[in-house]
Protein backbone atom coordinates (compact mmCIF):
# COMPACT_ATOMS: atom_id res chain seq x y z
CA UNK A 1 0.00 0.00 0.00
CA UNK A 2 2.98 2.33 0.29
CA UNK A 3 4.48 1.80 -3.15
CA UNK A 4 1.26 1.36 -5.09
CA UNK A 5 0.08 5.00 -4.92
CA UNK A 6 3.47 6.14 -6.17
CA UNK A 7 3.16 3.77 -9.11
CA UNK A 8 -0.46 4.32 -10.12
CA UNK A 9 -1.67 7.40 -8.24
CA UNK A 10 -3.90 7.74 -5.20
CA UNK A 11 -7.28 7.19 -6.89
CA UNK A 12 -6.26 4.01 -8.71
CA UNK A 13 -4.45 2.68 -5.63
CA UNK A 14 -7.52 3.31 -3.48
CA UNK A 15 -9.73 1.52 -6.00
CA UNK A 16 -7.39 -1.46 -6.10
CA UNK A 17 -6.93 -1.67 -2.33
CA UNK A 18 -10.60 -1.31 -1.42
CA UNK A 19 -12.26 -3.40 -4.12
CA UNK A 20 -9.66 -6.15 -4.71
CA UNK A 21 -11.01 -6.19 -8.27
CA UNK A 22 -9.00 -8.31 -10.69
CA UNK A 23 -7.13 -6.35 -13.33
CA UNK A 24 -6.42 -7.50 -16.86
CA UNK A 25 -3.07 -7.13 -18.60
CA UNK A 26 -4.08 -4.11 -20.69
CA UNK A 27 -5.41 -2.23 -17.66
CA UNK A 28 -2.23 -3.07 -15.74
CA UNK A 29 -0.20 -1.64 -18.60
CA UNK A 30 -2.31 1.55 -18.70
CA UNK A 31 -1.92 1.90 -14.93
CA UNK A 32 1.86 1.58 -15.21
CA UNK A 33 2.09 -1.69 -13.29
CA UNK A 34 3.69 -3.55 -16.19
CA UNK A 35 6.00 -2.15 -18.84
CA UNK A 36 4.40 -3.92 -21.79
CA UNK A 37 1.88 -6.58 -22.72
CA UNK A 38 2.67 -9.25 -25.29
CA UNK A 39 0.74 -12.28 -26.51
CA UNK A 40 1.54 -15.43 -24.52
CA UNK A 41 2.99 -17.17 -27.58
CA UNK A 42 5.46 -14.28 -28.08
CA UNK A 43 6.48 -13.94 -24.44
CA UNK A 44 9.80 -15.81 -24.63
CA UNK A 45 10.80 -14.10 -27.88
CA UNK A 46 10.05 -10.66 -26.43
CA UNK A 47 11.81 -11.45 -23.15
CA UNK A 48 14.90 -12.75 -24.95
CA UNK A 49 14.95 -9.71 -27.22
CA UNK A 50 14.81 -7.36 -24.23
CA UNK A 51 17.47 -9.39 -22.41
CA UNK A 52 19.73 -9.28 -25.48
CA UNK A 53 19.44 -5.50 -25.69
CA UNK A 54 20.18 -5.09 -21.98
CA UNK A 55 23.08 -7.58 -22.10
CA UNK A 56 24.68 -5.60 -24.93
CA UNK A 57 25.07 -2.58 -22.66
CA UNK A 58 27.70 -1.78 -20.08
CA UNK A 59 26.95 -3.78 -16.93
CA UNK A 60 27.93 -0.98 -14.51
CA UNK A 61 25.67 1.43 -16.40
CA UNK A 62 22.73 -0.98 -16.37
CA UNK A 63 23.18 -1.64 -12.65
CA UNK A 64 23.32 2.05 -11.83
CA UNK A 65 20.33 2.87 -14.04
CA UNK A 66 18.30 0.29 -12.09
CA UNK A 67 19.52 1.73 -8.81
CA UNK A 68 18.62 5.29 -9.85
CA UNK A 69 15.10 4.27 -10.87
CA UNK A 70 14.59 2.29 -7.67
CA UNK A 71 15.86 5.15 -5.52
CA UNK A 72 13.41 7.57 -7.14
CA UNK A 73 10.73 6.13 -4.86
CA UNK A 74 12.76 6.16 -1.66
CA UNK A 75 13.55 9.81 -1.05
CA UNK A 76 12.93 13.35 -2.16
CA UNK A 77 13.52 14.60 -5.69
CA UNK A 78 16.59 16.53 -4.54
CA UNK A 79 18.07 13.43 -2.91
CA UNK A 80 17.43 11.46 -6.09
CA UNK A 81 19.05 14.11 -8.27
CA UNK A 82 22.10 14.22 -6.00
CA UNK A 83 22.42 10.42 -6.13
CA UNK A 84 22.00 10.48 -9.92
CA UNK A 85 24.72 13.13 -10.27
CA UNK A 86 27.11 11.06 -8.15
CA UNK A 87 26.37 7.96 -10.22
CA UNK A 88 26.91 9.90 -13.46
CA UNK A 89 30.28 11.16 -12.26
CA UNK A 90 31.40 7.71 -11.16
CA UNK A 91 30.31 6.10 -14.44
CA UNK A 92 32.07 8.79 -16.45
CA UNK A 93 35.37 7.46 -15.08
CA UNK A 94 34.82 3.89 -16.30
CA UNK A 95 36.53 2.14 -19.19
CA UNK A 96 33.09 1.40 -20.64
CA UNK A 97 32.28 5.11 -20.84
CA UNK A 98 35.42 5.73 -22.85
CA UNK A 99 34.64 2.76 -25.11
CA UNK A 100 31.06 3.98 -25.57
CA UNK A 101 32.21 7.47 -26.58
CA UNK A 102 34.85 6.06 -28.94
CA UNK A 103 32.33 3.70 -30.54
CA UNK A 104 29.88 6.56 -31.01
CA UNK A 105 32.42 8.84 -32.69
CA UNK A 106 33.74 5.97 -34.82
CA UNK A 107 30.17 4.91 -35.74
CA UNK A 108 30.59 1.33 -34.53
CA UNK A 109 29.07 -0.91 -31.88
CA UNK A 110 30.81 -0.68 -28.51
CA UNK A 111 32.78 -3.59 -27.09
CA UNK A 112 32.11 -3.15 -23.39
CA UNK A 113 34.39 -4.85 -20.86
CA UNK A 114 32.01 -4.14 -17.96
CA UNK A 115 34.62 -2.05 -16.15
Amino acid sequence: TQRLPRAVGKAKAMDMALTARMMGAEEAERAGLVSRVVPADKLMDEALEAATVIASMSLPSVMMAKECVNRAFEGSLNEGLLFERRVFHSLFATEDQKEGMAAFTEKRKPDFKHR
